[in-house]
Formats: C-alpha cells, sequence, structure tokens
C-alpha cells in the first residue's frame, strides 16, 4: 500500500460557517479546534485516520484569486440526486456556472463562502 489522503484542509474566511455547513452536507461532526481557529470535522465515530478524510477549515484573510485548482464532489446517499439538490440548497449552497452544456448528469454549486463542489448523479453506500 502506498498513502491515502486522510485530510483535506480549506482556507476560508469563517471557519465556524464553513464547518456547520459542511457538517450538515456530509454528514460529519466537529472534532476538534486549534488555537489559531482552525477547525476539523470529520465522520462521527471515527475521525482522523478512519475511511473517510477529515476536513480542516482553516482561517485566512488571503483572497482567493480564481478558481480553486481541486473540488470536493458528493454523492447522496439516502435520496435521489433531486432531493438532495433541494436539500444542499436549503443549506445554502448556490448553482454555479462554469461552462456547462445542460447535458451533464451532475451539478456545479459553491458553498457559502464559493469554493466549487459537485453533485455527482449515483447515489453509494454510506460509509
Amino acid at each position: 500500500m502506498a498513502c491515502r489522503i486522510s485530510e483535506l484542509i480549506l482556507d476560508c474566511a469563517d471557519p465556524e460557517r464553513l464547518a456547520a455547513f459542511w457538517c450538515e452536507v456530509l454528514g460529519y461532526v466537529e472534532l476538534g479546534r486549534e488555537d489559531d481557529g482552525s477547525i476539523e470535522i470529520g465522520p462521527p465515530g471515527a475521525g482522523f485516520g478512519g475511511p473517510q478524510p477529515t476536513l480542516i477549515l482553516s482561517p485566512s484573510t488571503t483572497p482567493r484569486a480564481g478558481k480553486l485548482p481541486l473540488h470536493i464532489d458528493v454523492n447522496p446517499t439516502d435520496r435521489d440526486q433531486d432531493a438532495e439538490l433541494r436539500r444542499l440548497l436549503a443549506l445554502g449552497a448556490r448553482p454555479a456556472d462554469v461552462g456547462q452544456t445542460g447535458t451533464e448528469n451532475w451539478h456545479v454549486l459553491v458553498d457559502p463562502e464559493g469554493n466549487e463542489f459537485c453533485l455527482l448523479n449515483r447515489r453509494i453506500q454510506p460509509v
């Protein structure tokens, strides 16, 4: 075996707000806070080192220039894509236009700070 992704770090203006958003989206819980204001969230009962990576929302005052070179893809686990899209929009996600043709089977969204992520079509089993 080689390496495995254990954490994803996202610089953000408001770690509290994004931690709450992503906890709701992913069913994660807060795992810890650092003195610098970073908040780590992850799967309940597993945390760091579990089967899914944790997210660290790290405070930053540096403005982001342009599109992030990496984005998150999510899949619904307990409902179809349309129902999940409605849930994500109610949580504060917004549709994003990155040049889609309209024939894609995924939705491009942004979180409350404008970070792009995609809602894919296929339902997968929760971990």
